[in-house]
């Protein structure tokens, strides 16, 4: 481990608050039989982080990968941070070392949180000119977070106004049993209805009475209260 990485981590635990601590464990539910079982968290409020990956992003990407692949649960977000900095700066020739390192990262990119900031940087980004063969693979995994990596990466598509892999990946997912991608679906088809409802309107009126609760709760959040209530009491 290079002596940048041993400070940084030091850094980190310096900062650390036990109390807070205590509460994202909880919170990103670290418990047994849990999503997020045996994480370890140091309580670093994410502003700090994020002031600290804007110190630390000339890291080289061999550091920030070792960060990445810490047990600690905020070395890794900062990790991202940086990752997603560097991958952001135009004509960097890393960019596809960037992607393929964070694909060969997956099993450390192990919470919402990691996938959420990151996926529609690096992966998103990196596809939405070309093939984006990889994020169905991401869809179809038997991980749940690359299954969120998956449709949370077409966010940056959303952002985009290409809407049809989305939607394609929303019906991949329709079916999954984990709460974490009915959010995270519902939150995307929501994205796409804020710039164009009809779009996300012929999509519910295909499939809202298959969609798990909570996926059509967060697709339909935004709606007026009527509309709202017709589509969950099936009266569409």
């Amino acid at each position: 481990m290079s002596k940048q990485v041993i400070q940084i981590i030091r850094r980190l635990k310096d900062m650390g608050d036990p109390e807070s601590a205590a509460h994202s464990q909880r919170f990103f539910k670290t418990g047994k039989g849990e999503y997020a079982e045996g994480d370890n968290f140091l309580g670093i409020r994410v502003p700090d982080l994020r002031r600290c990956a804007k110190e630390f992003r000339e890291i080289s990407l061999e550091d920030a990968l070792k960060l990445l692949r810490s047990e600690l649960h905020e070395v890794r977000l900062l990790a991202l941070f940086v990752l997603v900095a560097k991958y952001s700066v135009i004509n960097s020739p890393d960019k596809e070392v960037i992607y393929r390192s964070y694909l060969d990262h997956t099993k450390f990119i192990n919470n919402w949180d990691l996938v959420d900031c990151s996926a529609e940087h690096i992966v998103g980004a990196h596809l939405f000119s070309g093939d984006k063969d990889p994020i169905y693979r991401l869809a179809g995994s038997e991980t749940l977070w690359e299954r969120r990596i998956g449709i949370m990466s077409t966010f940056h598509f959303i952002k985009k106004n290409h809407f049809p892999d989305t939607l394609s990946i929303a019906e991949i997912l329709i079916e999954d049993k984990e709460d974490l991608i009915h959010k995270a679906v519902g939150w995307m088809l929501r994205e796409i209805g804020k710039r164009d409802l009809k779009v996300e309107e012929g999509f519910l009126k295909r499939f809202y009475s298959r969609m798990p609760r909570t996926m059509l709760r967060y697709a339909i959040e935004k709606f007026p209260e009527a509309e709202r209530l017709a589509y969950l009491r099936g009266m569409k």
